[in-house]
Order: structure tokens, then C-alpha cells, then sequence
């Protein structure tokens, strides 16, 4: 009760602007540490854990996104180094974190979050499913990265990428199928539909951390799919795997991450070609016009001509003082834009279609 008075008392939320905290997070020399990590366990006060994850992390200097639901946790975070062993301390005194599988960056340059936002969400993954006899924690078989190479090989799976399109375009395993998908909610569906004349052959999926996957796994087998595989940890943790254990790496280019990083290299190849000249490129990036702020790909050349916008009416907006900018966007709902793959309307992505 004690505890719940503290919370109360205090600002369970951040208070700086957000451009000062990317400021001071460029200068500030600390080494820090990406971690990701999920579990699916029942959270009765959602809510109350979500003030005590704010109160607890904050004060040890973790920053990133975490979600919170009455179904369990996903978290995306950045500690300073030498605040690890306080953060595990945390996390070992809640009962259903104590031991935690944490997905450690490839590539970090400690500049993936700048600020601690702890939500409360209804879903930890939001997955479009409506069904009450729905049981997520009858999952798929877990695969390690060993076993996962050897099955892909075989004639009669289906491998399928659980990711958006905008993440399987710069990175994805070899013969994978890649669903053309927005969301995770939008794949589920199209899926199974897709494959409900082969219940009976094994399928195999993979994410970036497994959380998505996961759950997908249950559905399948929800759906009548017999045999169902998915990779444990995710492309994260199969790259750990991989040069630990010296495989061959099946992953072919880039894995898109959730941060200021938008990506980290597993496999040497660039897949993607930016959306503006066609040239090979794999990095993600959002239009500066604040306005826009289209994730697309944009290779360094049309980044400089285009001054980091989508288009010349961006640029051109972008020009404009910033009250200018500001009266322009007043009253506009502002939404999350996504380049989407062969459906554009903005002149270079119709120029890219096909």
C-alpha cells in the first residue's frame, strides 16, 4: 500500500520535450545496452504494474517502449551498461520475469530510445482475434537456430516471415513466403485462408523477437494446422546463435528493429532498393516534413538532394518556417504512414511500381 501512495505522489510519465531528450541523448557518453524481451502470463492490475515497471525502471535510467496488458508484457528498451545488474535485480523480483530470455542488440550505438514510455494496451501484440475458445498458450513447437536451418530445407514446409512487408523487404530467410501485410492482425487471417489445403504439412514461422510468431503458432494449430514450428527468440536471437555456434547464417540482408535504429545487419547482402532511384539500399528512414513522416527507404543521394523528404512537395514544406509548418498541419489528424509496396499514390512510389 506503501508503494501504491508513492506512485501517486509522483510523475509516472516524461516531462521533457521530446527533441531535447534526442539532444542530450547524442552527447551524453553513456554506453548503453538494446534489449527486447516478451512474456505471456496473466497480469490481473495491468494498470498498477504498469506504475510500478515506470517507477522502478526510471529510476535506474531505462528508456524505450514497453507494453503492458492483461495478457503479459513486451518490452524495447535501452539501460545504461552499468545499470544491468540493477535492472535484472528488477526484473528477478517480479515473479514471472525472474530469468527472462533478453534479446541484446547485434548493432548498438546506445542511441535506440530517448525516452521511458510505459503503456497499458488491451494486447501486448495486436492481433485482430475475437474468439473466446482462442487458447495462446497452446503453441508451436520452439526451434533453436540448428534445428531451424535443418527444417527449412526440407521440401514439404512452409516457411512464412510474421512481418509486415516494410520489415521483410530489407531482411528475410531464404524461400520464406512474405505475406504482403500492414499489420500482424492483417496476416493471421490471410494466412491460414492461404494454406487451409495444407493442414497437414509442417509449418514453420519466424519474427524478429518471437512474440509475434509466438502467438501465430497457437492460432495455426487454433486453426486445424497439425504440425507448427516457430523460431525461438526470433531473427535477434538466431543471430546470436549463428556466430555462437559457427552455422550458416540463412537469414539473407537486414533486420528491421522498433527504434531509433530502424535495423541492424545479419547477412552481408542489401535486398531493398530505395524507393526513390531504385539503386541498392536497405535503409529505412522518416520524411523530415513532420507533416508526413513516411518510414520508406532512401539511399544517401536522394537523402541529400531531397534533404530527407519523401517527395519535392515535402521538401518544399519542410523549407517553410516553422510556424508555417505548424499552421499547415493544425487541425490534421496525424497517423503512422508506411510506404506500401506496389500501392502508392505519391509520384515516386507509382514510379516504382511494377
Amino acid at each position: 500500500m506503501a508503494k501504491i501512495t508513492k506512485f501517486a505522489a509522483m510523475k509516472l510519465y516524461n516531462q521533457i520535450d521530446s527533441k531535447i531528450l534526442k539532444e542530450q541523448l547524442k552527447d551524453d557518453g553513456v554506453l548503453r545496452l538494446t534489449i527486447s524481451f516478451y512474456k505471456y502470463v496473466g497480469i490481473k492490475n495491468a494498470a498498477f504494474f504498469r506504475d510500478y515497471l515506470y517507477y522502478h525502471f526510471s529510476s535506474i535510467d531505462v528508456r524505450g517502449r514497453i507494453y503492458v496488458a492483461h495478457e503479459g508484457i513486451n518490452a524495447q528498451i535501452s539501460i545504461p551498461k552499468s545499470n544491468l545488474s540493477q535492472f535484472l535485480e528488477i526484473c528477478n523480483n517480479i515473479n514471472f520475469l525472474k530469468n527472462i530470455r533478453l534479446n541484446f542488440a547485434r548493432e548498438d550505438n546506445g542511441k535506440s530510445f530517448f525516452k521511458l514510455k510505459v503503456l497499458v494496451r488491451d494486447k501486448i501484440v495486436a492481433d485482430g482475434i475475437d474468439d473466446a475458445t482462442f487458447d495462446a498458450s497452446n503453441t508451436g513447437k520452439y526451434l533453436k537456430a540448428k534445428e531451424f536451418n535443418e527444417i527449412i530445407e526440407r521440401e514439404d514446409v512452409t516457411l512464412i516471415d510474421m512481418r509486415n512487408h516494410y520489415e521483410s523487404e530489407i531482411g528475410h530467410f531464404k524461400n520464406a513466403w512474405l505475406p504482403d501485410v500492414d499489420t500482424f492482425r492483417e496476416s493471421l487471417p490471410k494466412i491460414t485462408a492461404s494454406l487451409k489445403t495444407r493442414k497437414d504439412k509442417p509449418v514453420v514461422m519466424y519474427c524478429t523477437g518471437g512474440i509475434r510468431c509466438e502467438k501465430a503458432s497457437a492460432y495455426m494449430k487454433h486453426n486445424g494446422f497439425e504440425e507448427v514450428y516457430h523460431l525461438e527468440g526470433g531473427i535477434i536471437e538466431y543471430a546470436r546463435q549463428i556466430e555462437a555456434e559457427n552455422l550458416t547464417n540463412k537469414f539473407l540482408g537486414k533486420n528491421f528493429v522498433f527504434d531509433e535504429r530502424l535495423g541492424e545487419t545479419i547477412g552481408n547482402e542489401v535486398i531493398a532498393q530505395c524507393h526513390q532511384c531504385g539503386s541498392p539500399c536497405d535503409t529505412h528512414t522518416n520524411c523530415a516534413n513532420e507533416a508526413c513522416h513516411l518510414l520508406f527507404i532512401q539511399c544517401e543521394s536522394c537523402k541529400s538532394l531531397l534533404n530527407n523528404c519523401c517527395s519535392t512537395v515535402c521538401n518544399e514544406i519542410n523549407a517553410l518556417p516553422i510556424d508555417e509548418q505548424r499552421a499547415l498541419r493544425k487541425g490534421k489528424k496525424s497517423r503512422r504512414n508506411i510506404f506500401k509496396k506496389g500501392r502508392g499514390t505519391l509520384p515516386f512510389m507509382k514510379k516504382n511500381q511494377g
